[in-house]
């Protein structure tokens, strides 16, 4: 039988492989705009269905991206930025102040 490792040894370990690092960075921004999608859309009282009609895109498209399923284009961005009624800002940070 084997041994069962802790969280944090198990996050190491798949931490230290080869490419990990910059994919668990890109599934952090896409979880990250997500929400912040989600949380502008719940502050206006929209419905996904509402949005994704402001937005000119599909229902199901909004609950993949407010769920951080899919990286998300810049003129996707720009589109869900006007329907929320916000604009989109985009910027470099350094490292050790981005996270």
């Amino acid at each position: 039988m084997s041994e069962r490792k802790a969280w944090t040894d198990k996050r190491a370990e798949i931490m230290s492989r080869p490419g990990a690092g910059a994919a668990y960075e890109a599934v952090r921004i896409r979880f990250e705009l997500g929400e912040a999608v989600r949380l502008r859309r719940e502050e206006l009282g929209l419905t996904q269905s509402e949005l994704a009609e402001r937005a000119g895109l599909q229902q199901p498209g909004v609950a993949r991206f407010e769920a951080g399923g899919t990286m998300p284009t810049i003129p996707m961005l720009e589109r869900l930025a006007e329907a929320l009624g916000l604009r989109l800002s985009v910027q470099f940070q350094p490292l050790r102040e981005a996270s």
